[in-house]
């Protein structure tokens, strides 16, 4: 049997995860499992995978869990050493899955453990891509990519020729602003950019995808993840989500992953790679879908990729910087007190004042990100202010 061990099993990601899990017990041993604050979900899970370990990050948490697994002998724990500690613990194939930068140590310290990791947080390789794929070469670790595009990727370079790749192409929904003018976009509130067409997922993202960030950010990670330059990564909106990436060789060859939009068929192929395994996915029906779409992205409307590829290009610690300001950015507008098309400009002034400083450890990482943060959330604050005048 494969040990595993989820990182984030309360999530949207670790929730797909768990539930794969149940579909194939007698194939996998769940070592460890770290929740975030929901002790009730964490303990569920780990009572139904029979886990050896529940962790949750929330120390204040901690005795509900302890009450509600007492008597099942599963070890309980609960804090950030605690989920570190977790991260580092014998496993032969981990999901990291926490989201953020509280992501990044538990990452850190799976990868230094030389293990299969399963990569569904974006901010390790956006926020801390050179210490991560150091880390992997000296641990002899194994990368595999969660995000749909990025597996989808990955999987059309099965064949191991990445050397003749021309370049690869990550698909984007468009979100529920496709197209929306300006106008409406500067308008919108929450409950019309969560309105994903397509996924299911949670408030960050889905303002991520409705503002494009999330392609910005997974152009970023592509690069980490693949080696290659900026401009070999191109981002095409497909409003079906039924191509979910693509690659092109050098003798004009195009090869794509198509699937349907459920996160557990990326994960499937990650838990059980290099072989494959059933899901009860729901199968693409091509007849059903009957045309697929493809358009550029606005770069006027969405310039979140314009200000990811510049970030990408100037290195250093401006992907943390960011993906941080994008955090509190988007967080600022979950609560009203800023505008949809404030997102962008907030992440722009605060890449503008910090630049691109160096970050090739994981305390400057951290450092820069704190920094970030803390001149979005002025920003923030002003423009609130300058809202409610």
């Amino acid at each position: 049997m494969k040990s595993v061990s989820i990182l984030g099993s309360t999530g949207s990601i670790g929730t797909s995860t768990v539930d794969l899990l149940l579909q194939a017990p007698e194939r996998y041993r769940v070592a460890v499992l770290v929740g975030g604050r929901n002790a009730r979900k964490l303990a569920e899970q780990a009572r139904a995978l029979r886990a050896e370990h529940a962790v949750i990050a929330d120390e204040d948490a901690l005795p509900v869990l302890r009450g509600l697994l007492d008597g099942t002998g599963i070890r309980v724990s609960g804090g950030r050493a605690a989920v570190c500690e977790a991260a580092a613990g014998p496993a032969d194939w981990t999901m990291a899955a926490i989201t953020g930068a509280a992501g990044l140590a538990p990452t850190l310290e799976a990868i230094r453990g030389g293990r299969t990791v399963a990569l569904a947080n974006k901010e390790a390789l956006v926020c801390a891509g050179d210490v991560m794929l150091r880390a992997v070469r000296e641990a002899g670790a194994t990368l595999l990519p969660v995000d749909s595009e990025h597996n989808a990727v990955f999987q059309a370079m099965a064949d191991k020729q990445a050397a003749e790749v021309e370049k690869v192409v990550l698909t984007a929904s468009g979100g529920p602003f496709r197209t929306a003018s300006l106008e409406e976009m500067e308008g919108a509130g929450p409950e019309a950019a969560l309105r994903h067409p397509t996924w299911s997922m949670g408030a960050k993202i889905s303002i991520d995808s409705a503002s494009m960030f999330n392609k910005g950010l997974e152009v970023i990670e592509a690069a980490r993840i693949f080696g290659l330059p900026e401009e070999r990564i191109e981002v095409l909106v497909h409003p079906q989500s039924v191509v979910h990436g693509m690659v092109q060789y050098a003798d004009g060859s195009v090869l794509a992953q198509l699937g349907a939009p459920d996160m557990r068929i990326p994960i499937a192929h990650a838990l059980a790679w290099p072989a494959r395994i059933g899901t009860s996915s729901p199968r693409l029906d091509l007849v059903r879908v009957a045309r697929l779409d493809f358009e550029a992205p606005d770069p006027v409307r969405f310039p979140a990729l314009r200000l990811a590829r510049a970030a990408l290009r100037a290195g250093g610690a401006a992907p943390a910087i960011l993906s941080a300001a994008n955090e509190v950015a988007v967080d600022a507008f979950l609560d009203r007190r800023i505008g949809f098309l404030d997102i962008a400009r907030l992440v722009e002034a605060v890449l503008d004042r910090l630049g691109a400083p160096p970050a090739d450890t994981i305390e400057a990482v951290l450092h820069w990100d704190g920094e970030a943060r803390r001149q979005a959330g002025t920003h923030a604050t002003r423009r609130a202010a300058a809202r409610a005048a």
